[in-house]
Protein backbone atom coordinates (compact mmCIF):
# COMPACT_ATOMS: atom_id res chain seq x y z
CA UNK A 1 0.00 0.00 0.00
CA UNK A 2 1.13 3.39 -0.25
CA UNK A 3 0.68 6.93 2.11
CA UNK A 4 -0.86 9.86 0.51
CA UNK A 5 0.45 13.36 1.94
CA UNK A 6 -2.52 13.36 4.20
CA UNK A 7 -1.22 10.45 5.81
CA UNK A 8 -3.62 7.88 4.65
CA UNK A 9 -2.97 4.24 3.63
CA UNK A 10 -4.39 3.82 0.22
CA UNK A 11 -4.30 0.53 -1.59
CA UNK A 12 -2.40 -0.13 -4.49
CA UNK A 13 -3.88 -0.94 -8.11
CA UNK A 14 -3.00 -4.79 -8.70
CA UNK A 15 -3.22 -4.23 -12.44
CA UNK A 16 -0.83 -1.40 -12.79
CA UNK A 17 1.54 -3.33 -10.35
CA UNK A 18 1.09 -6.58 -12.57
CA UNK A 19 1.36 -4.55 -15.70
CA UNK A 20 4.60 -2.40 -15.04
CA UNK A 21 5.92 -5.60 -13.78
CA UNK A 22 5.28 -7.42 -16.85
CA UNK A 23 6.15 -4.49 -19.28
CA UNK A 24 9.47 -4.40 -17.28
CA UNK A 25 10.18 -8.21 -17.83
CA UNK A 26 9.20 -7.37 -21.62
CA UNK A 27 12.07 -4.94 -21.88
CA UNK A 28 14.22 -7.07 -20.30
CA UNK A 29 13.21 -10.10 -22.50
CA UNK A 30 13.83 -7.83 -26.26
CA UNK A 31 16.99 -6.84 -24.44
CA UNK A 32 18.18 -10.53 -24.00
CA UNK A 33 16.74 -11.66 -27.58
CA UNK A 34 18.75 -9.21 -29.67
CA UNK A 35 21.69 -10.64 -28.30
CA UNK A 36 20.14 -14.09 -28.75
CA UNK A 37 19.91 -13.44 -32.38
CA UNK A 38 23.30 -11.59 -32.55
CA UNK A 39 25.17 -14.91 -31.13
CA UNK A 40 23.35 -17.06 -33.12
CA UNK A 41 24.22 -15.36 -36.25
CA UNK A 42 27.28 -15.71 -35.19
CA UNK A 43 27.90 -19.26 -34.61
CA UNK A 44 26.02 -20.05 -37.96
CA UNK A 45 27.56 -17.21 -40.07
CA UNK A 46 24.24 -15.88 -41.32
CA UNK A 47 24.55 -12.32 -41.90
CA UNK A 48 22.00 -10.18 -40.50
CA UNK A 49 20.47 -9.78 -43.77
CA UNK A 50 19.72 -13.16 -43.95
CA UNK A 51 16.79 -14.60 -46.56
CA UNK A 52 14.35 -16.00 -44.54
CA UNK A 53 10.74 -16.80 -45.51
CA UNK A 54 8.22 -13.96 -44.88
CA UNK A 55 4.93 -14.47 -42.91
CA UNK A 56 5.27 -15.23 -39.05
CA UNK A 57 4.85 -18.56 -36.96
CA UNK A 58 2.60 -17.40 -34.47
CA UNK A 59 -1.10 -17.31 -35.33
CA UNK A 60 -3.23 -14.56 -33.41
CA UNK A 61 -5.53 -12.67 -34.45
CA UNK A 62 -4.30 -9.22 -36.50
CA UNK A 63 -4.27 -6.35 -34.30
CA UNK A 64 -6.92 -4.11 -34.09
CA UNK A 65 -7.57 -0.58 -32.10
CA UNK A 66 -11.43 -1.85 -31.80
CA UNK A 67 -9.96 -4.69 -29.26
CA UNK A 68 -10.62 -4.04 -25.74
CA UNK A 69 -7.98 -4.42 -22.99
CA UNK A 70 -8.87 -7.78 -22.42
CA UNK A 71 -8.90 -8.94 -26.12
CA UNK A 72 -5.18 -7.18 -26.56
CA UNK A 73 -4.05 -9.29 -23.82
CA UNK A 74 -5.64 -12.44 -24.42
CA UNK A 75 -3.78 -12.26 -27.63
CA UNK A 76 -0.75 -11.24 -26.87
CA UNK A 77 -0.62 -14.00 -24.41
CA UNK A 78 -1.51 -16.57 -26.73
CA UNK A 79 1.09 -14.99 -28.91
CA UNK A 80 3.47 -15.70 -25.79
CA UNK A 81 2.52 -19.13 -25.16
CA UNK A 82 2.83 -20.09 -28.75
CA UNK A 83 6.58 -18.73 -29.00
CA UNK A 84 7.26 -20.43 -25.69
CA UNK A 85 6.38 -23.67 -27.56
CA UNK A 86 8.16 -23.17 -30.58
CA UNK A 87 11.33 -22.39 -28.69
CA UNK A 88 11.11 -25.72 -26.95
CA UNK A 89 10.52 -27.15 -29.75
CA UNK A 90 13.49 -25.29 -31.26
CA UNK A 91 15.84 -26.33 -28.39
CA UNK A 92 14.96 -29.88 -28.70
CA UNK A 93 15.36 -29.73 -33.01
CA UNK A 94 18.66 -28.68 -32.24
CA UNK A 95 19.26 -30.80 -29.70
CA UNK A 96 18.07 -33.73 -31.83
CA UNK A 97 19.43 -32.99 -35.40
CA UNK A 98 22.22 -30.86 -34.66
CA UNK A 99 23.62 -32.53 -31.97
CA UNK A 100 23.34 -29.57 -29.58
CA UNK A 101 25.75 -26.75 -28.86
CA UNK A 102 29.54 -26.45 -27.12
CA UNK A 103 29.49 -22.65 -26.87
CA UNK A 104 28.19 -22.10 -23.13
CA UNK A 105 27.69 -18.34 -23.67
CA UNK A 106 24.86 -19.25 -26.63
CA UNK A 107 23.48 -22.26 -24.81
CA UNK A 108 23.31 -19.64 -21.45
CA UNK A 109 21.78 -17.12 -23.52
CA UNK A 110 19.75 -19.26 -25.26
CA UNK A 111 18.21 -20.89 -21.09
CA UNK A 112 18.30 -17.04 -20.30
CA UNK A 113 15.77 -16.11 -23.10
CA UNK A 114 13.45 -19.41 -22.88
CA UNK A 115 13.37 -18.72 -18.71
CA UNK A 116 12.50 -14.97 -18.89
CA UNK A 117 9.50 -15.78 -21.86
CA UNK A 118 8.16 -18.28 -19.20
CA UNK A 119 8.24 -15.42 -16.50
CA UNK A 120 6.17 -13.29 -18.98
CA UNK A 121 4.48 -15.95 -20.20
CA UNK A 122 3.09 -16.56 -16.49
CA UNK A 123 3.04 -12.50 -15.94
CA UNK A 124 0.38 -11.86 -18.66
CA UNK A 125 -1.74 -14.59 -17.35
CA UNK A 126 -1.62 -13.30 -14.18
CA UNK A 127 -2.82 -10.14 -16.00
CA UNK A 128 -5.71 -11.59 -17.87
CA UNK A 129 -7.29 -12.61 -14.68
CA UNK A 130 -6.63 -9.80 -12.93
CA UNK A 131 -8.84 -7.92 -15.89
CA UNK A 132 -11.72 -10.60 -15.29
CA UNK A 133 -10.17 -12.34 -17.64
CA UNK A 134 -8.41 -16.38 -17.75
CA UNK A 135 -5.44 -17.30 -19.32
CA UNK A 136 -6.72 -19.31 -21.78
CA UNK A 137 -3.93 -21.60 -23.64
CA UNK A 138 -5.11 -21.80 -27.50
CA UNK A 139 -2.23 -23.66 -29.67
CA UNK A 140 -1.92 -26.01 -32.51
CA UNK A 141 1.28 -27.72 -33.69
CA UNK A 142 -0.14 -27.30 -37.59
CA UNK A 143 1.80 -23.99 -37.36
CA UNK A 144 4.75 -25.12 -36.56
CA UNK A 145 6.19 -25.30 -39.97
CA UNK A 146 8.57 -28.60 -39.64
CA UNK A 147 7.18 -30.37 -42.24
CA UNK A 148 9.13 -28.29 -45.00
CA UNK A 149 12.63 -28.63 -43.22
CA UNK A 150 14.33 -31.18 -45.70
CA UNK A 151 17.75 -30.10 -45.12
CA UNK A 152 20.51 -29.30 -41.98
CA UNK A 153 20.31 -25.58 -43.26
CA UNK A 154 16.67 -25.67 -42.94
CA UNK A 155 16.27 -26.49 -39.79
CA UNK A 156 18.62 -23.65 -38.73
CA UNK A 157 17.03 -21.32 -40.60
CA UNK A 158 13.66 -22.35 -39.17
CA UNK A 159 15.49 -22.11 -35.94
CA UNK A 160 16.48 -18.37 -36.87
CA UNK A 161 12.37 -17.48 -37.61
CA UNK A 162 11.50 -18.92 -33.83
CA UNK A 163 14.25 -16.74 -31.98
CA UNK A 164 12.89 -13.23 -34.40
CA UNK A 165 9.78 -14.61 -33.58
CA UNK A 166 10.37 -13.78 -29.86
CA UNK A 167 12.15 -11.14 -30.98
CA UNK A 168 8.82 -9.73 -32.70
CA UNK A 169 6.54 -10.27 -30.03
CA UNK A 170 8.93 -9.07 -27.29
CA UNK A 171 8.68 -5.84 -28.65
CA UNK A 172 4.97 -5.94 -29.04
CA UNK A 173 4.40 -7.12 -25.32
CA UNK A 174 6.57 -4.17 -24.60
CA UNK A 175 4.00 -2.11 -26.99
CA UNK A 176 0.90 -3.83 -25.78
CA UNK A 177 1.60 -3.25 -21.41
CA UNK A 178 3.13 0.22 -21.78
CA UNK A 179 -0.04 1.28 -23.53
CA UNK A 180 -2.61 -0.26 -20.81
CA UNK A 181 -4.77 2.51 -18.93
CA UNK A 182 -3.16 0.54 -15.66
CA UNK A 183 0.55 1.04 -16.33
CA UNK A 184 0.01 4.58 -17.76
CA UNK A 185 -2.22 5.58 -14.36
CA UNK A 186 -4.15 8.66 -13.09
CA UNK A 187 -1.05 10.53 -11.68
CA UNK A 188 0.79 10.21 -14.67
CA UNK A 189 -1.90 11.34 -17.23
CA UNK A 190 -2.81 14.29 -14.32
CA UNK A 191 0.84 15.41 -14.21
CA UNK A 192 0.89 15.44 -18.91
CA UNK A 193 -2.23 17.75 -18.34
CA UNK A 194 -0.82 19.95 -16.07
CA UNK A 195 2.64 20.05 -17.97
CA UNK A 196 0.80 20.98 -21.47
CA UNK A 197 -1.34 23.73 -19.08
CA UNK A 198 2.21 25.23 -17.69
CA UNK A 199 3.16 25.79 -21.31
CA UNK A 200 0.37 27.56 -22.58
Amino acid sequence: MATTRAGRMTRSDPRKTTAARAAAIAEQLRHESSILLELYRKKESFTADVSVAEGHLVSCPPPSSQLDTRDKLWRLHSALLQCHMLMERAIAKEEEELGGDKEAEYETQRKMVKDRLSLLLINTGELLKVFDGSAVQTFSKEGLGLDSLTTVFDLKLWVYKVFREVDYWAKTAITTLQALPSVIGPSVRTARVRSTRNTR
